[in-house]
Formats: C-alpha cells, sequence, structure tokens
C-alpha cells in the first residue's frame, strides 16, 4: 500500500462518522504506550497491508494491538489503557477505587464511598481525598461501554449535592486550619462541552480521559505510573473480573507474590508471567 493511498484513507469513528485516517495520531498513541521508532515502524509496516477504506477506528485498534502483543507486551498493556479503564465491570466499584489509588499517590489520606450529613439530607460521596490544604469530594461516573458522554445533567446535580455538603462546611475542617473544599467529578470517558461549560462556571473540578488538558484522567494515570489490572495481556477477561471482585484494581499489586494468585489458582509458570508483565507494565518506560 503507497503511502498516498494509506493517508487518503476513511476511517469510521465510534460515533459514525467518517474522518481521514490520521498516520500522526496513531503514532502519537504508540509513543505515548512507551513504544520508540522502531518498534512503532514495525507495527505501521505491518498495518499497512491490513487497512482498508471505511475500516472502524476500533478494527485498527484491535489490529495494533494484537501485533504490540506479539511484539512488546507491556508495551501492549500500556497502549490498551483507554479501553481497558471500560473493563471494571457494571458496578462502577473498581472505578472509584482505582481513581482513589491515584490521589493517593499523590500525597491524599483517601476513603471511598463515605456516607457525609449535609445541611438538607446526607450524600454518598465516591471518594473523599484530603492533604494539609485541601479537602476534595469526588463523584465518580464510570461508563462501561465506548462513546458514552457525561452530560450537563451530571454537573448540574452533582453540582446541587456538594453545595448541600458545603453548607455543613465547619464539620469537614480542623480545630486548627480551614480547608479549601473542592468538588470534583471524574469519569472514564468524556463531558458534553455543556457539561465542561457548566463546570468551568460553577468551579467544579471535571476530570475525563482527556480533559482538562494538563491534568486528563490519561496523563494523572502516566504520571503516577498506576495501571488497572485490566490492562494486562497475560490474564483473561474472567481472571480480571474475580480480582476486581476482590478489590484488586492495580497492575503493580501483582508485581509480587500475594493472595491474588490463589485467587485465581494459577499454575507457578504463570504467575510468574503475570508477575513479570506487572512488573514491565508499571516500571518506567523502557526502551525496547
Amino acid at each position: 500500500m503507497s503511502r498516498t493511498k494509506f493517508n487518503n484513507l476513511q476511517v469510521a469513528k465510534t460515533s459514525g462518522q467518517y474522518e481521514p485516517f490520521d498516520e500522526e495520531k496513531l503514532r502519537r498513541s504508540l509513543r505515548r504506550s512507551g513504544a520508540k521508532d522502531a518498534l512503532i515502524n514495525e507495527v505501521l509496516q505491518e498495518l499497512m497491508g491490513q487497512l482498508h477504506d471505511g475500516m472502524s477506528t476500533q478494527a485498527i485498534y484491535k489490529q495494533a494491538y494484537k501485533l504490540l502483543k506479539r511484539l512488546h507486551r507491556p508495551t501492549a498493556g500500556r497502549y490498551t489503557l483507554k479501553h481497558a479503564m471500560f473493563d471494571f465491570g457494571a458496578t462502577g466499584f473498581p472505578f472509584e477505587d482505582f481513581f482513589a489509588e491515584i490521589l493517593r499517590s499523590q500525597g491524599y489520606q483517601v476513603m471511598t464511598r463515605q456516607l457525609l450529613p449535609g445541611a438538607c439530607i446526607q450524600h454518598e460521596v465516591d471518594v473523599v481525598a484530603e492533604n494539609d490544604q485541601t479537602l476534595i469530594w469526588v463523584e465518580c461516573k464510570y461508563h462501561p461501554l465506548a462513546g458514552s458522554v457525561s452530560n450537563v445533567k451530571i454537573p448540574l446535580y452533582v453540582h446541587s449535592r456538594f453545595r448541600d455538603l458545603e453548607k455543613n462546611r465547619s464539620l469537614y475542617t480542623t480545630a486548627h486550619h480551614t480547608k479549601s473544599v473542592e468538588g470534583w467529578i471524574a469519569t472514564n470517558s468524556r463531558f458534553s462541552d455543556d457539561a465542561m461549560s457548566y463546570g468551568r462556571c460553577a468551579a467544579l473540578h471535571l476530570v475525563s480521559w482527556n480533559y482538562p488538558v494538563g491534568g486528563s484522567l490519561r496523563e494523572m494515570i502516566d504520571e503516577s505510573g498506576l495501571y488497572p489490572v485490566t490492562c494486562l495481556t497475560t490474564l483473561s477477561w474472567h481472571e480480571k473480573k474475580r480480582l476486581l471482585e476482590h478489590s484488586i484494581v492495580l497492575g503493580k499489586w501483582l508485581s509480587k507474590p500475594g493472595n491474588w494468585s490463589e485467587i485465581l489458582h494459577l499454575s507457578d509458570r504463570r504467575v510468574r508471567a503475570v508477575m513479570q508483565e506487572a512488573q514491565s507494565l508499571c516500571s518506567s518506560m523502557q526502551e525496547q
């Protein structure tokens, strides 16, 4: 396939709309996963012969992932991160636990699923994070389907809950120091334009896969090095599901021996394989 034909390909987005295939966009996604230029070029060279006009971006991702899995598993694990964020199951609790670990890595003391009294009623807050200066209430909105959007109704509703809690502000401050209080909404997908506009106007801190620039969910994960167990390529979907049912959400927890291997009833050989991938996945991006 010539480079010109490669660049003129029309691909189908998740929304059903078509757009020109962007080779550089694919290169950037591979580079973010830790792939070096030699590996990127090898993947693209093999992928070029498999692309066709009208191919979905999802199908392109699957082919690139398949190639990475064969060529370099740790890179494949990081490359699948966006899709792995939709594999936390139906309840949303694992996503809450995962986001709590991200904040804990930033130095916050964190609790999940807390029932707090507001001025009018009690509210269950998904994640409560606190340091010496700031108290954060986080509402987590987990979507199991790619392409889902958190619309403006969500920040409207959450904002009213946080205002009710803030009326009891004195209950959530220490005796010697009044902390700033922040309301956050975190989602594994994205927010609508109206939702982001309302968030900015209402001083809510919204976090989605690619928003805000410099503090998106993807960037928070990359900076912390905390990848979910759903990224691991050496585990089956059922094995990942079983770990999540036991509140095991971080890949790094599988980088050393623990009760996780007993939960999964793995052979010694597979335990070693999982540990090796977990160590590589969560370490600094290595030379290919």
